[in-house]
Protein backbone atom coordinates (compact mmCIF):
# COMPACT_ATOMS: atom_id res chain seq x y z
CA UNK A 1 0.00 0.00 0.00
CA UNK A 2 1.42 3.47 -0.81
CA UNK A 3 0.08 6.25 1.59
CA UNK A 4 1.77 9.40 -0.04
CA UNK A 5 2.22 12.56 2.50
CA UNK A 6 3.73 15.63 2.22
CA UNK A 7 6.32 17.34 4.55
CA UNK A 8 8.72 20.47 4.85
CA UNK A 9 11.53 20.65 6.99
CA UNK A 10 14.32 23.01 7.34
CA UNK A 11 17.81 22.44 7.67
CA UNK A 12 16.77 22.02 11.59
CA UNK A 13 14.99 19.62 13.12
CA UNK A 14 12.14 21.19 13.22
CA UNK A 15 9.67 18.12 15.88
CA UNK A 16 12.17 19.82 18.12
CA UNK A 17 12.92 23.21 17.21
CA UNK A 18 9.61 24.10 16.14
CA UNK A 19 6.70 22.26 17.44
CA UNK A 20 4.01 24.48 16.75
CA UNK A 21 4.86 24.76 12.89
CA UNK A 22 3.29 23.02 9.70
CA UNK A 23 6.41 20.98 9.34
CA UNK A 24 6.04 19.56 12.76
CA UNK A 25 2.57 18.81 12.09
CA UNK A 26 3.23 16.66 9.28
CA UNK A 27 5.65 14.89 10.60
CA UNK A 28 2.69 14.13 13.42
CA UNK A 29 0.67 13.50 10.44
CA UNK A 30 2.91 10.86 9.01
CA UNK A 31 3.41 9.28 11.90
CA UNK A 32 -0.36 8.80 12.56
CA UNK A 33 -0.51 7.17 9.12
CA UNK A 34 2.30 4.60 9.82
CA UNK A 35 0.19 3.66 13.07
CA UNK A 36 -2.93 3.58 11.02
CA UNK A 37 -0.96 1.14 8.30
CA UNK A 38 0.18 -1.34 10.83
CA UNK A 39 -3.05 -2.19 11.90
CA UNK A 40 -2.86 -4.60 8.73
CA UNK A 41 0.94 -4.84 8.34
CA UNK A 42 3.25 -4.60 11.38
CA UNK A 43 5.82 -1.81 11.10
CA UNK A 44 8.42 -1.94 13.57
CA UNK A 45 11.30 -1.64 11.43
CA UNK A 46 11.14 1.06 8.67
CA UNK A 47 13.13 2.08 6.28
CA UNK A 48 13.80 5.92 4.99
CA UNK A 49 15.49 6.22 2.09
CA UNK A 50 15.12 8.65 -1.27
CA UNK A 51 15.63 7.91 -5.21
CA UNK A 52 18.83 9.92 -5.35
CA UNK A 53 21.43 12.19 -3.07
CA UNK A 54 20.53 15.25 -1.00
CA UNK A 55 16.75 15.01 -1.02
CA UNK A 56 16.32 15.37 2.93
CA UNK A 57 16.11 11.54 3.49
CA UNK A 58 18.02 11.63 6.91
CA UNK A 59 16.41 14.84 8.09
CA UNK A 60 12.78 13.05 7.95
CA UNK A 61 14.24 10.09 9.60
CA UNK A 62 14.83 11.99 12.45
CA UNK A 63 12.48 13.72 12.72
CA UNK A 64 10.25 11.14 12.69
CA UNK A 65 11.84 9.12 14.80
CA UNK A 66 11.87 12.44 17.05
CA UNK A 67 7.41 12.38 17.11
CA UNK A 68 7.46 9.11 17.19
CA UNK A 69 9.17 9.51 20.80
CA UNK A 70 7.23 12.06 21.40
CA UNK A 71 4.15 9.75 21.41
CA UNK A 72 5.52 7.84 24.13
CA UNK A 73 7.38 4.77 22.26
CA UNK A 74 10.38 3.30 22.62
CA UNK A 75 12.20 4.30 19.80
CA UNK A 76 15.80 3.40 18.47
CA UNK A 77 16.98 5.56 14.83
CA UNK A 78 19.72 3.43 13.13
CA UNK A 79 22.33 4.86 10.70
CA UNK A 80 22.43 2.27 8.28
CA UNK A 81 24.22 4.64 6.05
CA UNK A 82 27.63 3.60 5.81
CA UNK A 83 28.71 5.97 3.00
CA UNK A 84 27.34 9.24 4.11
CA UNK A 85 26.40 9.18 7.84
CA UNK A 86 24.33 12.27 9.10
CA UNK A 87 22.41 11.25 12.06
CA UNK A 88 25.17 11.87 14.67
CA UNK A 89 25.75 15.22 13.36
CA UNK A 90 22.41 16.07 13.39
CA UNK A 91 21.63 14.86 17.37
CA UNK A 92 25.48 16.75 17.91
CA UNK A 93 26.90 12.66 19.47
CA UNK A 94 29.97 10.99 18.81
CA UNK A 95 30.37 8.49 15.68
CA UNK A 96 33.29 6.43 16.96
CA UNK A 97 31.06 3.93 18.07
CA UNK A 98 27.73 2.40 16.47
CA UNK A 99 26.62 -0.60 13.66
CA UNK A 100 30.03 -1.40 12.27
CA UNK A 101 31.50 -1.41 16.14
CA UNK A 102 28.05 -4.59 16.83
CA UNK A 103 29.33 -6.42 13.56
CA UNK A 104 32.47 -7.47 15.09
CA UNK A 105 31.31 -7.69 18.50
CA UNK A 106 30.07 -11.21 20.27
CA UNK A 107 26.11 -11.51 19.60
CA UNK A 108 24.97 -11.16 22.99
CA UNK A 109 27.05 -7.50 23.88
CA UNK A 110 25.06 -4.50 24.16
CA UNK A 111 24.36 -2.48 21.34
CA UNK A 112 26.36 0.96 21.76
CA UNK A 113 22.89 2.86 21.71
CA UNK A 114 23.59 6.88 22.71
CA UNK A 115 21.02 8.67 23.95
CA UNK A 116 19.45 11.82 22.59
CA UNK A 117 17.78 15.21 24.22
CA UNK A 118 14.09 13.22 23.23
CA UNK A 119 13.12 10.84 26.19
CA UNK A 120 12.34 7.66 24.40
CA UNK A 121 14.98 7.99 21.21
CA UNK A 122 18.23 6.40 21.47
CA UNK A 123 20.20 6.38 18.47
CA UNK A 124 22.63 4.04 16.98
CA UNK A 125 25.22 5.72 15.13
CA UNK A 126 27.16 4.19 11.71
CA UNK A 127 30.62 4.00 13.62
CA UNK A 128 33.69 3.79 11.30
CA UNK A 129 32.60 3.53 8.01
CA UNK A 130 33.79 -0.07 5.75
CA UNK A 131 35.15 -0.54 2.61
CA UNK A 132 32.03 -2.78 1.13
CA UNK A 133 28.84 -1.29 3.06
CA UNK A 134 26.30 -3.32 0.92
CA UNK A 135 28.26 -6.83 1.78
CA UNK A 136 27.94 -5.80 5.24
CA UNK A 137 24.17 -5.09 5.73
CA UNK A 138 23.31 -8.26 3.46
CA UNK A 139 25.26 -9.88 5.83
CA UNK A 140 23.99 -12.28 8.12
CA UNK A 141 25.27 -10.70 11.42
CA UNK A 142 23.26 -8.07 10.12
CA UNK A 143 20.16 -9.70 10.28
CA UNK A 144 21.23 -10.90 14.20
CA UNK A 145 21.22 -7.31 14.77
CA UNK A 146 18.14 -6.09 13.64
CA UNK A 147 16.32 -8.75 15.20
CA UNK A 148 18.30 -8.00 18.40
CA UNK A 149 16.81 -4.66 18.03
CA UNK A 150 13.51 -5.47 17.75
CA UNK A 151 13.73 -6.71 21.31
CA UNK A 152 14.65 -3.17 22.30
CA UNK A 153 12.16 -0.71 21.07
CA UNK A 154 8.79 -0.20 19.86
CA UNK A 155 10.06 0.91 16.46
CA UNK A 156 13.35 1.12 14.55
CA UNK A 157 13.59 4.02 12.16
CA UNK A 158 16.48 2.94 9.74
CA UNK A 159 18.14 5.73 7.57
CA UNK A 160 19.78 4.29 4.33
CA UNK A 161 21.40 5.28 0.76
CA UNK A 162 19.18 6.34 -2.09
CA UNK A 163 17.92 3.70 -3.71
CA UNK A 164 19.58 4.73 -7.12
CA UNK A 165 23.12 5.53 -5.83
CA UNK A 166 24.01 2.58 -4.39
CA UNK A 167 22.23 -1.29 -3.97
CA UNK A 168 22.26 -0.66 0.16
CA UNK A 169 18.51 -0.14 0.83
CA UNK A 170 17.66 -2.64 -1.94
CA UNK A 171 19.77 -5.10 0.22
CA UNK A 172 18.03 -4.71 3.61
CA UNK A 173 14.44 -4.66 1.96
CA UNK A 174 14.07 -8.17 2.73
CA UNK A 175 14.76 -7.54 6.23
CA UNK A 176 12.26 -4.87 6.74
CA UNK A 177 8.79 -4.50 7.40
CA UNK A 178 7.99 -1.10 5.34
CA UNK A 179 9.71 1.74 3.64
CA UNK A 180 9.32 5.00 3.28
CA UNK A 181 10.79 6.65 0.35
CA UNK A 182 11.86 10.69 0.13
CA UNK A 183 11.33 12.74 -2.67
CA UNK A 184 12.30 16.45 -2.52
CA UNK A 185 9.93 19.36 -4.47
CA UNK A 186 11.57 21.05 -7.38
CA UNK A 187 14.34 18.08 -7.56
CA UNK A 188 13.60 14.18 -8.11
CA UNK A 189 12.61 13.85 -11.27
CA UNK A 190 9.41 11.04 -12.23
CA UNK A 191 11.26 8.74 -14.14
CA UNK A 192 14.19 8.56 -11.18
CA UNK A 193 11.01 8.44 -8.68
CA UNK A 194 9.45 5.86 -10.78
CA UNK A 195 12.47 3.68 -11.20
CA UNK A 196 13.08 3.75 -7.64
CA UNK A 197 9.26 2.21 -6.64
CA UNK A 198 10.47 -0.45 -9.21
CA UNK A 199 13.93 -1.43 -8.06
CA UNK A 200 12.10 -1.23 -4.61
CA UNK A 201 9.19 -3.67 -5.35
CA UNK A 202 11.56 -6.25 -7.34
CA UNK A 203 13.39 -6.33 -4.19
CA UNK A 204 9.85 -7.69 -2.66
CA UNK A 205 9.95 -3.85 -0.53
CA UNK A 206 6.65 -2.92 1.18
CA UNK A 207 6.37 0.41 0.61
CA UNK A 208 4.46 2.56 2.60
CA UNK A 209 4.31 6.13 1.55
CA UNK A 210 6.32 8.58 0.24
CA UNK A 211 7.20 11.72 1.81
CA UNK A 212 7.90 15.22 -0.31
CA UNK A 213 10.10 17.40 1.24
CA UNK A 214 10.32 21.13 0.87
CA UNK A 215 6.92 20.99 -0.69
CA UNK A 216 5.48 24.75 -0.18
CA UNK A 217 2.73 24.45 2.45
CA UNK A 218 0.21 27.14 3.38
CA UNK A 219 -0.20 27.95 7.38
CA UNK A 220 -4.13 26.97 6.33
CA UNK A 221 -3.12 23.90 4.11
CA UNK A 222 -0.49 22.13 7.16
CA UNK A 223 -0.74 18.69 5.55
CA UNK A 224 -2.54 17.11 2.60
CA UNK A 225 -2.76 12.63 2.86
Amino acid sequence: MTNPVAASPTSTLVALSAPQSAAAEAFRSLRTNIQFASLDHTLQLITITSAGIDEGKSLVAANLAITMAQAEQRVILVDCDLRRPALHSLFGVSNDTGLTSMLFANAGDAPPLQATSVPGLQLLASGPLPPRPADILGSRRMGEILQALRGLADVIIIDTPPVLAVSDAVVLAPRIDGVILVMQAGRTRREPAKQARIVLEKAKAHIVGVVLNDAEMTQSSGYYG
